[in-house]
């Protein structure tokens, strides 16, 4: 099988800044409970006949990992109701699940929706199956990872699970092993060690932080954090609530200390105008200590043409303390990658045998065949597999806990604002009340 580095996440991205439409998604003709109906020689879309897939054009890892279960764990599962798989571009994701869903067309399993609140809308209309309940029914309870199943509840603001983890990265500074040891510099536990470390590493000629300053986000996830680990996990959930705002003093704290590493130039030169695949580049090439990403940049890590320090010069920690704060640093910062979630309309027996499959084996898949870490239970650890994979998997299985990233609770124009203006807190072009000031407008005031 041809194994796919390409990144689903750079799709995902773009669909997140899109809106949740004007479509009303209760209003729609059709039911939608299981239909009885369609079965094997029934009416409708004959679901029990196929399974069938949507996905983006842009992500193959997922399509792949089915299509290699359709061959081996799942062909029972496939036999009778063979995968069907359809892909469609990512850029105008939401616009087009939103279509399919006021008109119970949806696939049995999809990409779930990019934007969280929509993902929202589609559970409150009926239109996901809850996945808690159909895993009592099924018996396969406990094969998602408690970490990940966590974060999917966060991000859809939910008690029970509604889509599956197809990724699972936990996100924290990456760091240079080598430039901390040769300067002196300890990784640090705290905030103020975090600053202390880069000027140490500033005085000494090296960069203190690479950042992809362009695309935003990697800089705004440094600001949601810190709110974390200041104010507590449920900081932000307050901020969407209307209970707190982003120019309330503490919060203003966040955005002014990464302000401030900006203003001390210790992203960089012109850190605004970096992008994402330039700062991976330049961390890998020794250009600078720390890099705050997520696990899912392994497959650069892992690589030795594009990683020229070398993987075992790569040290990972998770965000530090902010002294005095509310939040853990157990607490760690996690995102579900690509979720993907079943419809409940023209769910069948059929259709959950795939489902018990996909949930049982899936994981040790994709790990294999895509070096793809997921939130699902592992089984087989590959004989190969390297020494920051395994980091990551025993990160995930001793979290107490996890935090989503900043935007996750915006809308689509506040998500849009906010990483828009990002690279202006790491080129110290923008104060963090600034900066706080137009996301909380964006977000509605």
């Amino acid at each position: 099988m041809k194994k796919s580095l390409i990144r689903g996440r750079r799709g995902l991205a773009a669909v997140a800044l899109l809106g949740a439409g004007a479509l009303t998604l209760t209003a729609c003709s059709g039911s939608s409970e299981p239909d009885s109906s369609d079965s094997a020689d029934g009416g409708g879309a004959s679901t029990s006949t196929e399974f069938t897939y949507l996905g983006q054009t842009q992500n193959t890892t997922i399509v792949g990992t089915l299509e290699a279960l359709e061959a081996d764990q799942c062909a029972a599962a496939a036999e009778g109701t063979p995968l069907v798989p359809d892909a469609i571009d990512g850029t105008t994701w939401d616009q087009q699940l939103q279509v399919y869903a006021a008109n119970d067309a949806l696939a049995n399993m999809s990409m779930a929706a990019g934007t969280p609140s929509l993902m929202q809308d589609f559970i409150s209309a009926g239109k996901v199956l809850n996945l808690t309940e159909a895993f009592a029914e099924l018996g396969i309870e406990g094969k998602i990872l408690p970490a990940a199943e966590a974060t999917l509840k966060q991000l859809y603001n939910s008690d029970d699970l509604y889509a599956l983890p197809t990724e699972y990265n936990i996100e924290g500074f990456w760091y240079n092993k080598q430039l901390l040891e040769d300067n002196g510099v300890e990784p640090p536990a705290t905030w103020d060690d975090l600053v202390a470390a880069a000027e140490t590493l500033d005085a000494a000629g090296v960069q203190p932080f690479v950042a992809a300053g362009s695309d935003g986000w990697p800089v705004t996830r440094l600001v949601g954090n810190y709110i974390f680990r200041s104010l507590g996990a449920d900081a932000l959930q307050k901020v969407a609530d209307g209970e707190a705002s982003l120019t309330d003093a503490e919060y203003v704290e966040a955005a002014d200390a990464v302000a401030a590493l900006g203003e001390a130039g210790y992203f960089g030169a012109a850190a605004g105008s970096v992008d994402y695949n330039t700062a991976m580049n330049q961390f890998l090439t020794g250009g600078g200590a720390f890099f705050y990403m997520g696990s899912w940049a392994l497959g650069n890590f892992n690589d030795e043409e594009q990683n020229q320090i070398g993987a075992d010069n790569i040290g990972y920690l998770p965000f530090p303390e902010v002294e005095g704060g509310a939040g853990s640093i157990d607490e760690v910062p996690a995102n579900a990658g690509i979720p993907v979630m079943f419809t409940t309309a023209n769910y069948t027996d059929d259709i959950g045998e795939w489902l018990t499959c996909v949930t049982e084996s899936y994981g040790d898949v994709a790990l294999a065949e895509f070096g793809q870490v997921t939130g699902f239970e592992v089984t087989e650890i590959p004989a190969d597999q390297s020494e920051l994979t395994t980091l990551v998997q025993d990160t995930i299985a001793a979290a107490s806990g996890s935090v989503l990233w900043f935007e996750a609770a915006f809308t689509s124009e506040g998500t849009t604002v906010s990483q828009t203006n990002g690279g202006g807190l790491a080129s110290g072009n923008l104060s963090g009340q600034e900066f706080m000031e137009l996301v909380q407008a964006a977000n509605g005031g």
